[in-house]
């Protein structure tokens, strides 16, 4: 066989996957509620919906498309996404529409046993890594879920990544947490220091008091709190990164006979009303709701009588962390055995473990807002943060913070601050009024 014969060959066969790949993907995407592009393996383009795509989805091997029609499971395309069989071209969260397009779509069992035949007619290749990338939760499995060892594996699996990565596109003073914006155009870095502020005020701290934080993150709330209230903090972590970073930092600031960190888990930490003030930021989605009522009963010993706790947490729409492609995209990359419930079954949980409720207030456009703060910084500095993580992690923040962010705006998931106390007779923990809270400093 000449080269030409080959070339012939080559293009009649690329010809029949195009017009193969066209008839698996019209019924798929034919109504997908945006004009996009998919560019298949062999660089053929096809369009569909009509008008200008706002982005293309580049198929880099045909597996891709088989296992979306014979799985029926759109985590494969995530999963493809992260080990870079496929791309994304433009508009990244109108491609992450797909997820919930392909969630609702209903074909009849003809046209189902149609695209799984054409399926099968497509080239094969060599198989994909083992769970569709080399980054995946896998450490801890034979551990009973929310236990201690199981915890310290899964937080190290998030937070253990890289300080230098996450350096690149937190704020200064490394809050990774929802920001505080008291206008939409407030910078990055002013809306965590509101965000660190607020949640000074909402705790009423005076000089002198005992404050615990409860997973501390990189210190940053520790800090603010006794530079500016006078408060003497401690703070527990499962992470060693950032426990290392957070009595470092604290050296450096000359806060060290002002603040303890502990590399701890929250239910060791022994003792009764040893505190005045209790918060926790952002750690509250890793505790599990099975796990709730100890999380709360902790909190509710370790407070003195009257002492108030200050819980910032995300919360769902639906009840019980129930399975979608969202949910096992987050456990299996980003967040393993994280769990969310809506925001009355928190509160419930609360109140089972005997605190009582001063204040909730929600944060979800605030949320919104920060990561797209994030979202443009990492992007923007690409480059800088693959010097730190592979191109897999890149690939998995960007993916799962991008998702987030349309999730904040949507409303499917939230954020809630909620102010309790430890039930005591007497007078009221709080003052009659917020004015405290909102009064100019």
């Amino acid at each position: 066989m000449d080269a030409n014969t080959r070339d012939i060959g080559k293009a009649a066969a690329g010809s029949a996957d195009t017009a193969r790949a066209r008839r698996i993907l019209e019924p798929l995407l034919h109504d997908a509620g945006a004009a996009l592009a998919v560019r298949l393996w062999h660089g053929a383009t096809l369009e569909f919906g009509g008008g200008t795509p706002r982005y293309t989805l580049v198929l880099h091997e045909p597996r891709v498309l088989r296992e979306l029609i014979l799985t029926r499971d759109p985590l494969r395309l995530a999963d493809a996404y992260v080990r870079g069989a496929v791309d994304v071209e433009g508009d990244l969260e109108a491609a992450l529409a797909l997820k919930d397009h392909f969630a609702a779509l209903r074909l009849p069992t003809a046209k189902k046993l149609a695209l799984i035949a054409r399926a099968l007619r497509l080239p094969r290749a060599a198989a994909p890594p083992p769970g569709g990338g080399g980054r995946r939760w896998s450490a801890g499995r034979l551990l009973p879920r929310h236990s201690r060892g199981r915890d310290r594996h899964a937080i190290a699996f998030h937070y253990d990544v890289s300080n230098d990565f996450y350096r690149l596109w937190l704020d200064d003073q490394m809050v990774y947490s929802c920001a505080y914006f008291e206008d939409p155009g407030d910078s990055l870095e002013q809306a965590q220091r509101n965000k660190l502020d607020h949640l000074c005020r909402k705790l009423r701290l005076a000089p002198g008091e005992r404050l615990l934080d409860i997973g501390c993150g990189w210190g940053a709330l520790l800090r603010w709190a006794a530079r500016h209230y006078g408060v003497q903090a401690h703070g527990v972590t499962l992470s060693r990164n950032q426990y290392e970073y957070a009595r470092r930092r604290i050296a450096e600031d000359g806060l060290e006979g002002r603040i303890t960190v502990a590399l701890q888990d929250y239910r060791d930490i022994v003792g009764a009303a040893q505190f005045d003030k209790i918060v926790s930021v952002g750690m509250f989605e890793h505790v599990g709701l099975k796990n709730l009522p100890v999380y709360f009963a902790t909190a509710e010993r370790l407070l003195r009588d009257g002492g108030l706790f200050l819980n910032h947490g995300i919360t769902h729409d639906r009840e019980g962390w129930p399975d979608s492609v969202g949910t096992r995209f987050i456990n299996r990359y980003v967040f393993p055995d994280g769990e969310l419930d809506t925001v009355s079954n928190v509160q419930r949980a609360m109140e089972r473990a005997g605190l009582e409720i001063w204040d909730v207030e929600g944060l979800r456009p605030h949320y919104a807002l920060t990561l797209r703060h994030w979202i443009e910084r990492l992007e923007t500095r690409r480059p800088a943060a693959l010097q730190h993580v592979t191109e897999e992690v890149f690939r998995i923040w960007r993916l799962y913070m991008a998702a987030c962010a349309r999730a904040f705006e949507d409303g499917s998931i939230g954020v809630s601050q909620i102010l309790v106390s430890k039930r005591a007779k007497g007078p009221p923990p709080v003052p009659l009024t917020r004015r405290d809270v909102y009064r100019a400093r």
